[in-house]
């Protein structure tokens, strides 16, 4: 008798010490560790014939087998030691033990909740935001030929615009990745899609070169944010099963993107008079409504996304345990109400929660001044960014991380360069074929003559034009060359590409035109006066070439769609490592025949072709950087891998656009070359298809 009572003295103590054994989380009940012989056989009888799984305890947790077995016990049976009296290293591998824990629990939760509505819901609200960061993309190089006649932009503001987008979305990227895996995906997505928003909506109303171009810098920003997040956040939500067939759907959206802002601009822009004036000074034509119209899609997804929950796994990783419980279980019971099964019940009590180890500090209300202790958050988040970043480094992670930056890299610089040189080599071809219909007219005579039409693509050598007026008219691709105007009139006069090379003009005259000083090329000015000259850019012809773009870019979008479907549907059954390889090398193949593109619908073809191969290898890189890294470390990843895509977009952009009309051998062997390589890297890599998210 005295020995038992000890043992009863024992176990409570025990008990209070948080070290109680005799918890079985099955069904979430506490009972006692030693139990008599005729108490076991009367519980025995009372359950007996009795389903274990049909039974329901009223607001209780429902427990599935707690993932803590005997060696858990044994932690609990040794002398707890306070976190602060531990090394860090023990901290660490005590926290990527629970991290493995999670991951396999974690794992086995998702499928209990099921694959339905509350995933096709969040589907289609990061669906809009993807779709926002591939209408920003064509954004610029849409509006660029009408932007140039509003702003009188040169060939290098105009390349600058281009490449601005792509600076802002590598900043975005980064920080914002790296900020996701410590403020939230939910958070940082919705800082990034409303920064976008604001700046996209601001740029179609501001009239001078340099607000547009700090507008789309920080546009850029923001939506370069969105895509490490959206991945990072949607996968969270998806089982081993379904992850890369889903991530592939999802990837569909920035194809949306591309097709929306296509058709967009071939409906919108054209329509020149679309818009109002205000003065001289203000002007809102119809490129600025299709700006406009390029940011509903983030606004959508910035008002949906209020209603969608914070990733659970992100939760559970800095120690919500409850916040992420209800967030699951919502998930479960939409699913289960969703497929008409709602007296399903979420049978998840626990779930394992990692160590804490962060050491973030913070200054009390009372010490210091606001931007004292805002400082100080700042600092100590950037300071946990960066150690994020200098992890990826780490031996378990480097050469993985160093692989995917050079399939990365390699993969940008080749699409990016190729989509900016197809539509550029159009334009040459173009360029050529006019220039093939060049009117030449030598040593012609006009006097007392009015000229009142437009004249086009003609040069007009060694004439004599005396007593002439030139009223309301348009020169388009016009060159006068040694040529003679003596007492002639130009009024209200707006040119293209219109020169004057060696001439002599003798008591000449020039009221209301856009003939400036540049435009006169050695040239001899005798007696001439300009009055009021042209202010801005009054340009007003309408491009063909402008609509040939919008139509190459809209057939170049759509073509991905078979290569979207395909990859989606293997990327389970093959793995991400064969689907970049294969996409990759197919790719490159597809760059030889370009040697064979000498018109116009040659070049359209090898480029939907190119595009439609090389999507898989985009969405397959997708998903395995995803699964890739821990759940801390997965947008910081994400966001850093594709920083350095859009510098390689920004590489590709610039050398690839400079050897137009030069040759077509640089282009075509750097972009094989680099897809050759990076394909045969990207088959070292890991394969992740049956790995669970860590």
């Amino acid at each position: 008798q005295g020995g038992r009572e000890a043992n009863q003295v024992s176990d409570d103590y025990r008990y209070q010490d948080g070290n109680y054994e005799g918890y079985a989380p099955n069904d979430g009940y506490y009972r006692g560790g030693d139990e008599t012989t005729h108490e076991e056989d009367a519980q025995s009888d009372v359950t007996e014939g009795h389903d274990e799984d049909d039974e329901v305890y009223e607001g209780e947790y429902q427990g599935i087998p707690h993932p803590d077995d005997i060696k858990e016990k044994q932690k609990k049976r040794a002398p707890a030691v306070d976190d602060e009296y531990r090394d860090r290293a023990d901290l660490m591998a005590e926290r990527m033990e629970d991290e493995e824990q999670l991951a396999h629990q974690y794992e086995n939760i998702i499928e209990e909740c099921g694959h339905g509505r509350f995933q096709w819901t969040l589907f289609f609200v990061l669906g809009l935001a993807l779709m926002a960061d591939g209408v920003e993309v064509f954004v610029v190089g849409f509006v660029l030929p009408s932007a140039e006649k509003d702003m009188c932009l040169s060939s290098s503001n105009k390349g600058m615009l281009g490449l601005i987008v792509y600076l802002g979305m590598m900043v975005g990227a980064v920080m914002l990745g790296g900020l996701a895996d410590k403020l939230g995906r939910k958070k940082c997505l919705i800082i990034s899609l409303a920064i976008n928003a604001a700046f996209a909506f601001l740029s179609s109303f501001v009239q001078g070169y340099g607000f547009f171009l700090f507008c789309r810098l920080i546009s850029g920003l923001g939506i370069g944010g969105s895509l490490p997040i959206v991945f990072a956040y949607f996968s969270e939500f998806l089982s081993r099963e379904k992850r890369g067939e889903h991530l592939s759907w999802l990837c569909m959206f920035w194809m949306i993107g591309g097709i929306f802002a296509s058709a967009m601009a071939w409906s919108i822009i054209p329509h020149y008079g679309w818009g109002f004036s205000m003065g001289t000074k203000y002007h809102f034509h119809s490129w600025r409504v299709f700006v406009l119209v390029c940011s509903l899609p983030c606004i959508a997804s910035l008002v949906a996304l209020k209603f969608m929950p914070e990733s659970p796994r992100f939760l559970l990783e800095i120690g919500k345990h409850d916040e992420a419980w209800m967030i699951l279980k919502q998930v479960h019971d939409t699913n289960m109400r969703a497929k008409g099964e709602p007296e399903r019940v979420f049978t998840v009590s626990y779930i394992k929660t990692p160590k804490q180890v962060d050491e973030f500090i913070e200054i009390q209300s009372s010490t210091g001044t606001w931007y004292q202790r805002w400082l100080v958050r700042i600092t100590t988040t950037f300071k946990q960014v960066w150690d994020n970043v200098l992890y990826l480094l780490t031996a378990q992670y480097r050469m993985n991380t160093l692989m995917l930056a050079v399939v990365w890299f390699t993969m940008a610089l080749s699409y990016y360069g190729l989509i900016v040189w197809f539509p550029d080599m159009i334009r040459y071809l173009q360029e050529e074929a006019y220039e093939s219909r060049v009117k030449i007219f030598d040593e012609e005579e006009v006097s007392h003559f009015t000229f009142n039409f437009t004249l086009e693509n003609q040069i007009h050598r060694n004439g004599e034009y005396r007593n002439d007026k030139f009223i309301g008219m348009k020169f388009k691709e016009v060159r006068f060359e040694d040529s003679l105007f003596e007492e002639c009139y130009f009024e209200d006069v707006t040119s293209s590409e219109t020169f004057f090379e060696n001439c002599t003009i003798i008591s000449t005259v020039f009221y209301n035109t856009d003939l400036y000083e540049q435009k006169f090329i050695n040239c001899r000015l005798i007696n001439s006066t300009f009055l009021k000259e042209k202010e801005g850019c009054h340009l007003d012809f309408e491009e063909d070439n402008d609509f040939l773009i919008y139509l190459v870019s809209f057939l170049g979008s759509l073509s991905v769609l078979p290569g979207n479907i395909i990859s989606a549907l293997l990327m389970d059954k093959i793995g991400r490592i064969k689907m970049i390889g294969g996409s990759m090398l197919i790719s490159a193949v597809c760059c030889f025949f370009l040697f064979f593109g000498n018109s116009e619908s040659a070049m359209i073809g090898w480029q939907c072709l190119f595009c439609g191969a090389s999507i898989a290898a985009w969405n397959a890189l997708d998903v395995i950087t995803v699964e890739l890294y821990p759940t801390d470390k997965r947008a910081t990843a994400f966001g850093i891998l594709n920083g350095l895509c859009k510098f390689g977009a920004i590489l590709g952009n610039s050398i690839f656009a400079s050897f137009v009309g030069i040759t077509k051998v640089v282009p075509i062997l750097l972009a094989s070359s680099a897809l050759v390589g990076g394909g045969l890297l990207a088959l070292r890599l890991p394969e992740t298809r049956e790995q669970v998210l860590m």
